[in-house]
């Protein structure tokens, strides 16, 4: 562990992007906003309060997404979020895998390390998005 002001020990993950010493995440988390005003607040809203515009005609209604860590007692839901996602744990309610923008979310070039440490591989943008949504948790 480094000491001192202002010093920070970094880890890399695969995508370039870093991440303090300790820490679960790699990801951009001004870039993950971008994405998801672009990508998902048509149903998760632009306030990602789970009232976008699309969510009446959802059979499942979208989640509020500011809420996952208090859901899961106070801890952010790394794995279910990212899987859920990225396809590998798909949502009847999408109609197919999520996102519905296929491709672009493909990929696993970042490694996000969860609480207990196991690495999980994922895309840039995915690892993006988890970024701001752990910003966003009340």
């Amino acid at each position: 562990m480094m000491r001192g002001i202002g010093m920070v020990a970094v880890l890399v993950g695969l995508g370039g992007m870093a991440c303090a010493e300790g820490e679960t995440q790699v990801g951009d988390a001004v870039a993950g906003e971008s994405l998801y005003q672009v990508h998902c607040a048509v149903c998760h809203g632009t306030k990602a309060d789970g009232r976008g515009p699309m969510a009446p005609v959802l059979l499942v209604q979208p989640a509020d997404l500011t809420t996952l860590a208090a859901r899961h007692g106070g801890a952010f839901p790394l794995e279910r979020v990212t899987a859920r996602i990225d396809g590998r744990d798909p949502l009847v309610s999408h109609g197919s895998d999520m996102p519905i923008y296929g491709q672009f979310f493909e990929g696993r070039d970042v490694t996000l390390r969860t609480d207990a440490g196991q690495p999980m591989l994922t895309s840039q943008p995915i690892a993006d998005l988890v970024a701001w949504l752990r910003t966003i948790q009340q």
